[in-house]
């Protein structure tokens, strides 16, 4: 990589992670933000108050709002508290949810269940487009509902910014006309910042995913 490509792929993560926000669902503000609980109705993973949910990499963090049961805890992370009590949902990298996350009203949800007997496959698994889908299980509340459908729809950004690099890095190396978004004579950091915006465009509300 010779320094340019160094220098513009630098600058765009640095970009990103200054404006990456705290939550990352319904990126394309379509109200993908909803999973059912039979018995206790809609679980909000993008409330209009407190910080919502974060999908990354290897887990997912942040707070879900049902209207009848109050707030849902996805990791200890979120209060500091995992020397107390250590739990979390976790993402195994391929969309593969597991682990427990906790309300104080309703007590422990199960991302990845096992009913005895049953050879069914239940838990929640996010798509390559984001969008989650299967049942998680509450033992205080039954199943909770996500199949990737209106209404039940839950979706999260899927760019990373391993992916802005990767790409970013391809994109310079068909030379410098691609890149050069803005006219000028060099492909700098005004270019970049056209680039960035293009991806921050696409999921704007936080876009760490993966």
């Amino acid at each position: 990589m010779n320094r340019m490509r160094m220098v513009v792929v630098a600058a765009c993560v640095a970009v990103m992670c200054c404006v990456a926000a705290g939550e990352n669902i319904d990126p394309q503000n379509e109200g993908a933000q909803h999973a059912w609980g039979e018995n206790v109705g809609w679980l909000n993973f993008e409330p209009s108050a407190g910080p919502g949910v974060q999908v990354s990499g290897d887990k997912v963090t942040g707070f879900v709002w049902g209207e009848n049961i109050g707030w849902i805890s996805l990791s200890c992370e979120n209060t500091a508290s995992c020397e107390k009590v250590n739990f979390g949902v976790i993402n195994d990298g391929a969309g593969n949810l597991s682990g427990f996350a906790w309300g104080e009203n309703v007590g422990w949800i199960n991302f990845r269940p096992r009913v005895p007997g049953d050879a069914t496959q239940y838990g929640v698994r996010i798509g390559g487009d984001g969008r989650f889908d299967g049942w998680a299980w509450g033992e205080n509340i039954g199943w909770i509902r996500f199949d990737g459908r209106k209404p039940y729809t839950v979706r999260a950004c899927v760019v990373t910014l391993e992916d802005l690099a990767n790409f970013a890095n391809e994109w310079l190396a068909a030379g410098t006309s691609p890149a050069n978004l803005d006219g000028g004579r060099n492909v700098d950091l005004g270019d970049f910042s056209r680039f960035a915006g293009y991806w921050l465009d696409f999921c704007p509300d936080g876009w760490q995913l993966k």
